[in-house]
């Protein structure tokens, strides 16, 4: 296109991603470099190329007689994902990828005497909606997805072969509101300054 020009400083390599998650309505980052709020958890190691983020917008055309080509286009309802694989087992882990649950200490009384622990997945109607922040880091480039909302709505299915690390799903799907966006982005690329 026209004052347009090739520029390999515009490709992204995402070297380093991070998943944080928190309770709806927790403090977002101010901006894209700024430490992460406390109360946003780092779920930790996740497989290399796992990490997915899709929008999936839907559309209805109008057909006309006098056309072969839709006549108008109009856009019904839009969707977003976010998808990963776990590496790390523990509680927290369980209640993202299950959508919520409880936690609960069962002791054992011997011989020898433990402390053991029960995992119980949520009933239907009370998945619990998370927020969450999706970093991506290339060289001194940072982008921050934002995602006040979404819930985990997918299956879990674990392969638990011996011959590889048993992983945990993670398949958020981004929910909406009038009164907020369902994401943004924050970055400190200048390829995004407004045009002048």
């Amino acid at each position: 296109m026209a004052g347009e020009s090739a520029n390999n400083n515009e490709i992204v390599i995402p070297a380093i991603t991070r998943i944080y998650m928190a309770p709806v309505g927790t403090a977002a980052p101010a901006d894209a470099t700024s430490p992460m709020p406390a109360a946003l958890r780092n779920v930790g190691l996740t497989t290399e190329d796992s990490l997915k983020f899709t929008t999936e917008p839907n559309f209805e055309q109008v057909r006309s007689a006098q056309s072969s080509y839709p006549t108008r286009t109009f856009q019904t309802t839009d969707a977003a994902t976010i998808e990963v694989d776990l590496q790390q087992w523990s509680g927290e882990n369980f209640k993202a990828v299950y959508g919520g649950g409880e936690i609960t200490t069962v002791t054992v009384t011997g011989p020898p005497a433990a402390t053991h622990y029960k995992f119980t997945p949520p009933k239907i109607g009370s998945r619990t909606e998370v927020m969450a922040v999706v970093e991506v880091v290339d060289g001194g480039k940072h982008y921050r997805f934002v995602i006040p909302r979404c819930m985990q709505m997918e299956g879990v299915s674990k392969d638990l072969a011996k011959t590889k690390e048993a992983v945990l799903p993670l398949r958020l799907a981004i929910q909406g509101g009038d009164e907020l966006d369902a994401f943004y982005v924050l970055t400190d690329d200048p390829a995004f300054a407004p045009a002048a």
